[in-house]
């Protein structure tokens, strides 16, 4: 069919609908009536005013309007957070209220109907998943145990750099580099062994599309009874293409270790990893909790899909801030380096004396989370904040984005200063409301301290073996530092830089 007549089959239902959807709007406004409202147009409501970023764009619209505003998103009443105070509202003081998440085309289909860690609705499946998950991969103690696993990989990771910059003009892609990096060092933890390098570039490129779909307006999210839309456009065929990559993919790692135990292999469980312990949990009927094949995929797809974004876009946007900032990356090298002591690689145990790195890496996440726009939250009943009456079903979007760069918190919010957190005690864990790129209360990212392992160790030796500086021709001058469009905020261009190997002895 053609775009013309798409156009006209949709204006046409258009205005059938507008005099209903006024009517429907006019009763959710009296309901939340005290509430800050931006005026939109017909039908579409707010959505225009998105923009391709829309963390950016919402961030000029509170200037306006106000930290707390009730945009309308097609048929859905949301409300945007992007101060300090209000977050800690809805994260902390009405936090179970507002502890549910709502559902949308792609999570629904991505997450096998929101049976996963990120996107289930609050309630005991979500727990009893993020307990198997806590305890088996993400928690601290896990953590730890994969400290081997981290310097393996970063170690193979200097020599392919120093490898490759000796043979290609000097010059290196520390984007996609890093981005092999984070894939390799979950898929060892997670599959129990390496993939092939056809693979992971397979699980980097679904990693992205991932992304890119979250960030898509599809019609029936909008306005549920226009999934024909979705469907006539082929937008809803091509998600269904790339979760079926997805599936396929999931369902070959999970048969491979199927067969793997039924050739007896790793039969007396010194060498189990994460996939292993999910069947196990599968089979053990002592729970009451029942593991199905769907649960074990839908949790997959969050270790994949957010464990690498979250590490990758940190140390990618780490490498792009220091390169702008030689003062900065000058510092924290000599710092890692007096620390290194003439070692060839830092040691997990040496990263807490690294106060500067740590000033560094937080500084990274306040100007670039990244999520930029947290997990959408709904509230599962009505209550009232701040004098406003918020109803049941709301939801709610926080723009850690611009409260990361809110000048009534922050002295120069948009300067790269990682001083500010010197002699600071304010963190990223969930406590200091102003700093929440891995969001805080109940849906905390669970994933936090497996990300910021991976970023600690990587970033501190890169600065460590390496002296880094842009190709010839580019100044810093020049240099993007725009966001991709997505859930994630990936810098927009590739990171390309020079490597110079350091005699540290």
């Amino acid at each position: 069919m053609s775009p013309s007549l798409v156009l006209v089959a949709f204006f046409l239902f258009a205005i059938s609908f507008l005099l209903a959807e006024r009517g429907r709007r006019r009763a959710i406004s009296n309901k939340i009536a005290l509430l800050p409202s931006l005026p939109g147009l017909p039908l579409i409501g707010n959505i225009h005013e998105l923009g391709s970023l829309p963390h950016q764009s919402l961030r000029e619209l509170s200037k306006k309007h106000g930290s707390l505003m009730l945009l309308h998103l097609g048929s859905i009443p949301t409300l945007v957070v992007s101060s300090a105070e209000l977050a800690q509202e809805f994260m902390r003081t009405h936090d179970m209220v507002f502890a549910s998440r709502p559902s949308s085309k792609v999570s629904k289909l991505l997450s096998y109907n929101n049976i996963d860690i990120a996107f289930s609705p609050y309630g005991d499946c979500w727990r009893q998943l993020r307990r198997i998950s806590v305890n088996n991969l993400l928690g601290q103690k896990m953590v730890q145990s994969f400290s081997i696993v981290r310097s393996e990989e970063v170690a193979q990771l200097l020599e392919r750099i120093a490898d490759q910059a000796s043979s290609d003009n000097g010059v290196v892609c520390i984007t996609e580099m890093l981005n092999s990096l984070v894939s390799n060092i979950l898929c060892r933890v997670v599959l129990g062994s390496s993939m092939s390098d056809e693979r992971t570039s397979l699980v980097c490129e679904l990693v992205k599309r991932n992304s890119t779909f979250f960030s898509v307006m599809f019609f029936e999210d909008l306005f549920p009874k226009l999934r024909w839309l979705d469907v006539l456009l082929g937008s809803e065929a091509k998600l269904r293409t790339h979760f079926n990559t997805w599936d396929s993919l999931l369902e070959e790692f999970i048969e491979n270790h199927l067969n793997r135990c039924k050739d007896g292999g790793d039969s007396n469980g010194t060498n189990t990893d994460f996939i292993d312990i999910l069947l196990q949990l599968q089979r053990d009927s002592n729970t009451d909790f029942v593991l199905t094949r769907n649960h074990i995929k839908a949790i997959l797809m969050d270790m994949f899909a957010a464990g690498t974004d979250t590490s990758f876009i940190t140390l990618d946007w780490s490498m792009a801030e220091l390169i702008r900032n030689p003062e900065v990356m000058k510092k924290v090298q000599d710092e890692v380096r007096e620390i290194a002591n003439g070692d060839e690689m830092i040691t997990e145990e040496r990263l807490g004396q690294l106060k500067y790195l740590n000033a560094v890496i937080k500084e990274v996440l306040r100007l670039h989370p990244p999520v930029p726009l947290l997990l959408p939250r709904v509230s599962t009943e009505a209550c009232q904040m701040q004098g406003y009456n918020i109803p049941k079903e709301t939801r709610v979007i926080i723009n850690a984005w611009a409260i990361g760069r809110d000048g009534a918190y922050w002295d120069s919010p948009d300067e790269f200063k990682p001083e500010r957190f010197l002699d600071s005690t304010i963190d990223y864990r969930g406590k200091d409301f102003h700093l929440i790129p891995f969001g805080a209360g109940r849906r905390i990212c669970p994933g936090m301290p497996f990300a910021v392992a991976v970023v600690e160790l990587t970033l501190a030796n890169l600065l460590l073996r390496f002296n880094w500086t842009l190709p010839s021709g580019i100044s810093k001058e020049v240099m993007k530092m725009e966001d991709s469009p997505g859930l994630g905020s990936l810098r927009k261009q590739k990171l390309e830089l020079v490597p110079t190997l350091v005699n540290i002895k």
